[in-house]
């Protein structure tokens, strides 16, 4: 494994870290939880480095299209402020993290914090060329998110303590992981307060 040198053009991105999606949340990823201690040892390393640090949210409607009672595939969550919609309150984020809100309108949904939110432009504005991307759930936003990330000329790294999947499907996690280490998304694991990138999960695939 080899260290990650962090400087100018890095950034962190945190993806759906909210209640809905934590243990007790309306659509819950299994042990969610797991990933905070995780996710807020990179926000201290990414804040304590002055980095910019971004989070997404859901932030829906009541009758938004992916719910079932509007003939999607879950259950209402993450309606715009409502309790089950804000970020968890055991995730340290500092006051200056950039806060992005996704699928706002009734009639689109977005996996990805990319998708209809002009976060790309915002990124490139801030002189942001390599995110380090963690939280709910892996195979959905995460791995949209990551996607987008790279197909908009981001370099990413996949921070795997701080991300959890779904798993409508046994083995959609990983085969999530397979998708975006595919696309070049470089695998990193925090060791001694500094991310390391871990290429041998590729091969453990």
């Amino acid at each position: 494994m080899s260290a990650i040198v962090l400087g100018k053009g890095d950034a962190l991105l945190i993806v759906d870290l909210q209640n809905d999606f934590l243990p007790g949340g309306a659509l819950a990823v299994p042990h969610g939880d797991r990933v905070l201690a995780p996710v807020n040892a990179l926000v201290a390393l990414y804040h304590g480095r002055g980095l910019p640090i971004y989070a997404s949210r859901d932030w829906h409607p009541e009758n938004h299209c992916s719910f079932s009672a509007q003939g999607g595939p879950w259950p209402p969550h993450c309606v715009a402020a409502t309790e089950g919609a804000l970020f968890s309150e055991a995730l340290q984020l500092p006051e200056e993290a950039i806060v992005v809100s996704k699928a706002l309108s009734a009639q689109e949904d977005a996996y990805s914090a990319f998708n209809g939110t002009g976060l790309a432009r915002s990124m490139l504005a801030d002189g942001v060329t390599r995110l380090a991307v963690c939280g709910l759930a892996t195979d959905y936003c995460v791995l949209n998110t990551v996607l987008d990330a790279i197909e908009a000329g981001f370099e990413v790294l996949l921070a795997l303590e701080g991300m959890r999947a779904v798993e409508v499907h046994p083995g959609d996690g990983e085969r999530a992981l397979v998708r975006m280490l595919g696309k070049g998304a470089v695998p990193v694991v925090l060791s001694n307060g500094q991310l390391v990138a871990d290429p041998a999960l590729g091969a453990r695939l």
